[in-house]
């Protein structure tokens, strides 16, 4: 019974770091996976870099996007931070 009253504490903070810290982080991770693997030709997204680009073709682990009118580069599906969406 005495090392249950001194543990209890311990599985508290434990209990509470998890669903304020772990959990949280780990569904954030969980869509933006979803999100890395929806990308289709055609979408508009942000990179880390702060460029906005258009998605021209989609590899396994490597996009083709477009800069401007005429430049093209190949990016790593990570160097996308988050679709764009038009502020309307």
């Amino acid at each position: 019974m005495d090392i249950i009253t001194q543990l209890a504490p311990f599985i508290f903070l434990i209990a509470i770091m998890y669903f304020v810290i772990i959990r949280p982080q780990q569904k954030e991770a969980k869509t933006r996976k979803a999100m890395l693997a929806a990308l289709s030709k055609g979408d508009k997204v942000y990179t880390n870099g702060g460029f906005v680009v258009v998605i021209q073709k989609v590899e396994e682990n490597i996009l083709s996007v477009k800069l401007n009118d005429d430049v093209i580069v190949r990016i790593s599906r990570d160097a996308i931070a988050k679709k764009y969406e038009d502020e309307a």
